[in-house]
Order: structure tokens, then C-alpha cells, then sequence
């Protein structure tokens, strides 16, 4: 039976992000799903975001202040149970979505005949933090890039970013964390449909090589990505082999920005096609 792919998004990425991909999957024969995890897609968008009020932006309150690890692991279980349902499943996480991904497969691993990682987070001997502690780990670009956020998390409870900048400065760097095989125009028009709030809690699970280390895993490493750099992708798919010897990353890699593959499609989706021929 054709598997289901289900496609969670990243940091203050909403589940049309994937669009592009899913229509390369369709063309391919494949159903997917693109998620929209608590908080995300349309609800943290306000009139002073649109008319770029940024002093009222800076202290709106927003509807993922308080959202937890937890809730987004919860929901994301529940799609996974209901397409479940119909077939296989296949968990796809990019980015940030690699920890609610490493989560489910947890705590749910019948559920899952494959998870993938597209320049995802997969902790394995601690939580973000305790990998960014190595400098080779750290995104400079995306560092450099952080001077679109607005307000002061603590008060907001959330990290808000203005995408909808239009300093050059601030675009540039944004290109180059994200974006830089792209095009200005493509970078616009994918800003654009980000969700300027995210989360302060992503939570800092480990993989279990008990249930997760029983499902099939893969990771594709993107590598021209200046926001999660290719040392760290590296270090996760090593530490987890070593965690799981008789499971190993089933390992590609694509030439690409963080979100190039997002948004020229068609690698990727061959790529996630061939999976399910395994």
C-alpha cells in the first residue's frame, strides 16, 4: 500500500511551505500531508503586522505564547494515528521539525515506517543547546539575520520576527541564511508566507534507540544550508548511527540552501519517491 508522507514544517513555517513539494510528489503518484503544528499558519498574522506597525507588533500578544513541546507532539501524534489509518506513514520533518519528528518516533514508532530529516534537528546526546556550544555548529548567517526580530521574547513569550522587512541589509543576510541559491524575488514571496511568531519551547528529547531506533530513518543533508550548518548535520547523523549501530542513517544529500529544496522541488520529491521503493 502507497504510503502517506507527512510533512512537518520549521521554525516559523506554517504547512503551505511544503506546497511546491507536494505538488512534485503528486505529479510522482504520492499523497501527502503538510501539517500545520499548534499555533502556526494563519493565527499570529495582525493588521500591524501587515501595515508594518512595528511598534504595535513589538508588544501583541500571540496565540503560541505558552505552546509546548508537548501540544505539538500531541497533534502531531493525532495526524499521524488518523493517516495511519490508510496506509503507511512516513514522517517528514525539516528543519526545526526534526524534534517534534524525533518525538513521535519515540513514543510511537509502529506508527511510522520511516522518519526523514531534511536538515533537521535529531538530538541525540542533549538538546539544542548543548550543540550549539560548539562553534562549528553555530549559523553565523542566521545569526546575522536575527536583526529582523521584534519585541523581547520574554515579555511576548514567543520569538517574533519581522519578515516583511524591506531593508536591504536585512534582506541580504536573510538570503544568505536561507536562500542563497535563489532568486530576490523567491526569497520575497517565501518570507512572505512565514509566520512571524514561534515557540520558545522545542523542546530537548533525544532519540530512543528503543523505539526510535527501531524505524527505518533518513537523513538528506543540505549542503550549501548556512542556517543549519552541514558540521552539525553531520554530527547528528554520526551520533545516532553510533547510538543505533544496526539501524544507520540511510544518508543523501542535495546542493542546497536551508530552503532552496522547498522551493525547487523536484530533487527532493524524487528523492522521497525512491524511499518508498525500499
Amino acid at each position: 500500500m502507497a504510503p502517506t508522507f507527512v510533512l512537518v514544517h520549521g521554525s516559523n513555517a506554517p504547512g503551505r511551505c511544503f506546497t511546491s513539494l507536494q505538488r512534485e510528489l503528486a505529479l510522482l503518484g504520492h499523497r501527502s500531508l503538510a501539517v500545520d503544528l499548534p499555533g502556526h499558519g494563519t493565527a499570529g498574522f495582525s493588521a500591524a503586522y501587515q501595515a508594518q506597525d512595528l511598534a504595535t507588533f513589538a508588544t501583541e500578544p500571540s496565540p503560541l505564547a505558552g505552546v509546548t513541546h508537548a501540544e505539538v507532539v500531541a497533534a502531531l501524534t493525532d495526524v499521524v494515528r488518523r493517516a495511519r489509518e490508510h496506509g503507511p506513514v512516513v514522517l517528514v520533518g525539516h528543519s526545526r521539525g526534526g524534534m517534534a519528528v524525533t518525538s513521535v518516533a519515540n513514543a510511537v514508532p509502529d506508527l511510522l515506517a520511516r522518519t526523514v530529516y531534511l536538515t533537521a534537528w535529531c538530538c541525540v546526546t542533549g538538546g539544542p543547546a548543548h550543540y550549539l556550544q560548539d562553534p562549528a555548529h553555530v549559523p553565523t548567517a542566521l545569526l546575522e539575520a536575527a536583526t529582523v526580530r521584534v519585541g523581547d521574547p520574554e515579555q511576548l513569550g514567543v520569538l517574533r520576527m519581522n519578515w516583511r522587512t524591506a531593508d536591504p541589509t536585512q534582506l541580504a543576510a536573510l538570503k544568505r541564511a536561507i536562500l542563497a541559491d535563489g532568486t530576490d524575488a523567491e526569497l520575497l514571496s517565501f518570507l512572505a508566507g512565514m509566520d512571524p511568531d514561534e515557540s520558545l519551547d522545542g523542546g530537548d528529547d533525544v532519540i530512543d534507540a528503543a523505539t526510535w531506533g527501531r524505524v527505518p530513518h533518513t537523513y538528506v543533508r543540505f549542503t550549501r544550508d548556512e542556517s543549519m550548518p552541514v558540521a552539525l548535520q553531520d554530527t547528528f547523523i554520526k551520533e545516532a548511527d553510533a547510538r543505533t549501530p544496526d539501524n544507520s542513517f540511510d544518508v543523501h544529500s542535495i546542493e542546497a540552501s536551508h530552503v532552496g529544496p522547498l522551493i525547487h522541488s523536484a530533487e527532493l520529491a524524487s528523492l522521497l519517491a525512491s524511499l518508498t521503493l525500499r
